[in-house]
């Protein structure tokens, strides 16, 4: 397992600034993902759902636009309006989503107490096996 790189990124609808070191102690899950992809469409709503049925003392769940792959800024926040509640983050360029050497979209880390990469899946994974694994941390 590897230590979770730290990174401060902006809210997408805000200036404000998350870091990840405020979250340490949880189990965090990371999605990176874009406004035109179409797994993108089917995994984000499922992950909503399992938002709203997170305990958020346990768990932090956010998503990151990864803006270098996203045609324009405007339809991610588009996006987010529309069917996003969770805290969603804009990368900068592919930045984030090369430190956690993710692969193709939507990818999803999980990131357990201690603070490393406990789980990383890519495009293909499915629903169940994600949420699988964060059973098994929580």
């Amino acid at each position: 397992m590897r230590k979770a790189p730290g990174f401060q990124l902006p809210y997408i609808q805000s200036e404000e600034l998350y870091d990840l070191k405020q979250d340490l102690g949880k189990v965090i899950i990371l999605t990176f993902w874009t406004s035109w992809c179409p797994d993108c469409g089917v995994d984000l709503p499922k992950k909503e759902q399992l938002y709203r049925t997170m305990d958020n003392q346990k768990v932090s769940m956010l998503t990151i636009n990864v803006t270098g792959r996203e045609r324009n800024e405007e339809d991610a926040k588009q996006y987010v309006k529309k069917f996003l509640k969770q805290p969603t983050l804009s990368d900068s360029g592919v930045e984030t989503y090369n430190l956690y050497k993710a692969q193709g979209v939507p990818s999803t880390i999980i990131i357990n107490q201690e603070g490393n990469i406990a789980y990383q899946f890519g495009d293909q994974a499915s629903f169940m096996e994600i949420v699988q694994a964060i059973g098994e941390l929580i």
